[in-house]
């Protein structure tokens, strides 16, 4: 009697603590990169396989119906960003890829509260218990959300913004803080400093006039009540950010912003037989070699071309290369190109000896995640403070492509196919993965946290202090005004004493 009555309160507590909540949860995700939704797609699917009512609006809807899935696409209404970079650096690609930014996230936000089935939504009045969106180019998608009345998570697929900071309360301090485009990393260079001061006031003018204000002009067209989207960024409940301390090294975020590097990561499978063969019938392993799916590789210098080519030609190793045109100059035998290359896969299989990147997030994550050593050449975006955190992390070595030469290229490539090197990175590998729960279950666990306790406000305080305070200026500002009132009380004693001086003295002198 006592063995059932213990076994009846052990299957109660099982069932109580394992009770599955079914959410309806909208994600709204309407960048057309595609390695965007390499982060968030995966997300989406499992929250559905876990038993989730999900939603998404996004230009890669599924091809397959998916069950607890339901897309609103946006395909064949932009195009899809595949090969649209050149591969070059300067302070102008920069200005470049901030109107890029600008333009894309109010593009999208018409785009998108013109689609008639995410008007369905409102009009319906269709109850959603979460919404997952991007903080990245825009915050249109905050105005539809309180239009829904439903509480919002974001989440990221690159190290968080410069206009982002503020609203999450995260400090930045140029002196330590990676700049998302600039190099430099945790140490700048005085120089380095003077550019991220620069640099950030322009970003967080940029967006709050050019494209804040932009979307709140197309959300008034459609709502009549929306707060100002600044005001909404606040009251976004956490921030799931796509990185991960033992390769961005400690950073100072709020309990909040919750760190989710390597989410995207999923089984390898088993390669294309030709490629496989390649690979496995190279001696000596080879180089991985791929500049991502938005930078055009072929619109590279042919002075620099060369040298990559040059430098690989006196390594021992094969190499595999993503590269957009059917041959390469000189058609060395010793490289297999590809249009596509099934990148998770070649990078888990270990005859991948080094990877040369263009060090885009979720490509340096795969690496670190298989243990694979990089030599990083970033070129736009937040690649610069990517392989910034390759190098400080010891995953690998930067190169830029202004320096690029056959003699540089082959030190770096020496220095990380160094045993020693290789065998430091699967250490560092080891680092990565040892963690309490893997970063998919805790991003599953703090979007059921958000609905669950939906009423409680998460932010923290120094998302909301005014400027004023948050840098002290009030109190800067009462102990100026107390030296300067002490300083005149001084002079005016001083003088004051000085002229009773002189009046005795007067007085003394008329006497005698």
């Amino acid at each position: 009697m006592e063995v059932n009555t213990c076994f009846t309160r052990v299957l109660l507590t099982i069932v109580l603590f394992n009770k599955v909540y079914t959410l309806n949860i909208l994600g709204v995700f309407p960048f057309e990169g595609k390695s965007h939704s390499f982060v968030f797609n995966p997300f989406m699917l499992e929250l559905a396989k876990r038993g989730h009512n999900v939603t998404v609006i996004s230009h890669f809807p599924q091809k397959k119906p998916v069950q607890n899935y339901r897309d609103i696409s946006l395909a064949g209404k932009s195009k899809i960003l595949v090969d649209v970079f050149s591969l070059y650096r300067s302070y102008w690609s920069i200005i470049e890829i901030s109107l890029f930014l600008v333009n894309s996230g109010t593009a999208n936000c018409k785009l998108v509260m013109a689609d008639e089935n995410v008007q369905n939504l409102w009009k319906t009045q269709t109850k959603f218990d979460l919404v997952v969106t991007e903080q990245f180019n825009s915050d249109c998608y905050l105005g539809l959300a309180h239009k829904l009345k439903a509480p919002v998570i974001g989440i990221t697929s690159h190290k968080i913004m410069p206009w982002h900071m503020s609203r999450f309360g995260i400090v930045y301090n140029p002196s330590h803080t990676a700049f998302t485009f600039l190099e430099g990393g945790t140490k700048p260079t005085l120089y380095q400093r003077i550019e991220r001061v620069i640099f950030h006031n322009y970003f967080n003018i940029l967006y709050k006039y050019f494209c804040q204000r932009i979307d709140e002009e197309t959300l008034a067209q459609y709502f009549d009540d929306v707060p100002p989207l600044e005001e909404l960024g606040r009251d976004i409940k956490l921030l799931l950010v796509y990185q991960n301390f033992a390769m961005m090294g400690s950073h100072i975020f709020p309990s909040n912003v919750i760190e989710i590097g390597g989410l995207h990561v999923v089984k390898p499978k088993p390669l294309p037989k030709d490629l496989k063969k390649f690979i496995e019938e190279s001696e000596h392993g080879i180089v991985y070699i791929s500049f991502g799916s938005m930078l055009k590789a072929v619109t590279m210098p042919t002075d620099k071309l060369q040298a990559i080519i040059d430098a690989l030609s006196l390594l021992p190793q094969r190499v595999v290369w993503k590269w957009e045109d059917q041959t390469l100059p000189g058609n060395p035998k010793n490289i297999y190109i590809s249009k596509w290359i099934p990148q998770n896969d070649v990078l888990a299989h270990p005859n991948v000896m080094a990877f040369y990147s263009h060090c885009g997030l979720l490509s340096t994550t795969e690496a670190i995640n298989y243990g694979v050593p990089m030599v990083a050449m970033p070129i736009f975006g937040d690649q610069p403070v990517n392989a910034a955190a390759v190098e400080e992390s010891g995953l690998g070595y930067q190169i830029q492509i202004n320096e690029l030469s056959k003699e540089k290229l082959l030190a770096k490539f020496k220095a990380v196919l160094d045993p020693t090197f290789r065998e430091n990175v699967k250490r560092l590998s080891k680092v990565w993965h040892d963690r309490p729960i893997s970063a998919m279950d805790t991003a599953i666990f703090w979007t059921e946290f958000v609905a669950r306790n939906k009423n409680i406000t998460l932010s923290a305080a120094a998302a909301n202090v005014p400027y004023y305070q948050y840098w002290c200026l009030d109190i800067l500002s009462v102990f100026v005004i107390f030296i300067l009132t002490i300083t005149f009380l001084i002079k005016y004693l001083l003088s004051f004493f000085k002229r009773n001086k002189r009046h005795a003295m007067n007085r003394k002198s008329k006497k005698e």
